[in-house]
């Protein structure tokens, strides 16, 4: 299990690697494990709105 420290620098680097990926087309040059990881989040939160409503 992560500690928290661990999990907020874990959504930091994700909120740092979306920026960058915003800037420039890097997130097709990111390593497979972020791309994943990204992709994961996204549908995470996707779902938890599509609950919210």
């Amino acid at each position: 299990m992560a500690s928290t420290k661990q999990r907020a620098a874990a959504r930091k680097n994700i909120k740092k690697a979306v920026a960058a990926s915003k800037k420039k087309r890097t997130i097709a040059h990111l390593p497979k494990k972020t791309r994943t990881a990204l992709g994961k989040q996204a549908n995470k939160v996707k779902r938890q709105r599509a609950a919210g409503r």
